[in-house]
């Protein structure tokens, strides 16, 4: 190895130790006797589980959160099926430029999007609550779907769709039977990946949610009256909850990064 590769190496390991340390920290001071969450650790313990599943706040935290992840991801997956199908019924350069049109949500700062989404919701007098997040969080989780299905679709031999037809199949046949079995996992890997960046979001959801709290705005509320290691708890669940989701949709749509 030249000098240089190893230059470069240490400097890669550097930063992946500099991304993924502040995240082994919070579970590591999940399961710490420590009230402070500060070195040293102290005794493995789950006091601070047990703390936080004691109150109240977390199951209703967790029951919003199941509701509006759920929501999410089923209505996701609907629409963003029948447009990544509209997209390619369209033609290739209508097809490309719409799927940009629809991935602009993703490019912009959460920060700006909340506020224009909030603000939208206010100029039309809808009062906030989950009928608000759950379509705000559909703004930037429904391209996740569309791209990814767009991608399977556009992948297809469409010589089955005419044999098909050739066979005095219908479209709803043609779909149950051999369009859909071949999106599946595309499909249920693109619905999980929405779910998990739906589940994460913290931005949005304190903008459109009104009241009540899910995991997100919970942390939130948690950091703002004291700091102990419960929090860590919660974001170590809110941490391999995501992580779940990321890894068996990335795993099912084939994502090679």
């Amino acid at each position: 190895m030249t000098a240089r590769s190893l230059g470069w190496s240490i400097f890669g390991t550097l930063m992946v130790a500099f991304l993924v340390a502040p995240l082994v920290l919070v579970v590591a001071f999940s399961f710490g006797e420590n009230p402070h969450a500060t070195l040293p650790f102290g005794e493995p313990t789950l006091k601070w589980y047990r703390k936080l599943f004691a109150g109240d706040e977390f199951w209703n935290a967790l029951y919003n959160s199941a509701v509006i992840t759920l929501s999410v991801g089923l209505l996701s997956a609907v629409l963003g099926t029948a447009a990544a199908f509209g997209f390619v019924a369209l033609g290739k350069r209508l097809s490309e430029a719409g799927v940009r049109l629809v991935s602009l949500p993703v490019m912009l700062p959460p920060l700006v999007l909340a506020l224009a989404l909030a603000s939208a919701f206010s100029a039309t007098r809808i009062p906030l609550g989950f009928g608000t997040v759950v379509p705000s969080h559909l703004v930037f989780t429904q391209p996740f779907v569309i791209l990814v299905i767009y991608a399977r679709l556009a992948a297809f031999d469409h010589a089955l769709f005419d044999s098909a037809r050739d066979l005095g199949a219908s479209r709803a046949q043609i779909f149950l039977t051999i369009t859909l079995p071949l999106i599946a996992p595309s499909l249920i890997g693109a619905t999980l990946l929405a779910m998990a960046v739906s589940l994460d979001d913290f931005v949005i959801t304190f903008f459109t949610i009104g009241g009540g709290m899910t995991f997100s705005t919970l942390i939130w509320g948690m950091l703002r009256t004291s700091l102990d290691p419960s929090i860590n708890a919660l974001g170590t669940l809110v941490l391999a909850a995501t992580l779940g989701l990321s890894i068996v949709a990335l795993k099912l749509t084939n994502y090679r990064g």
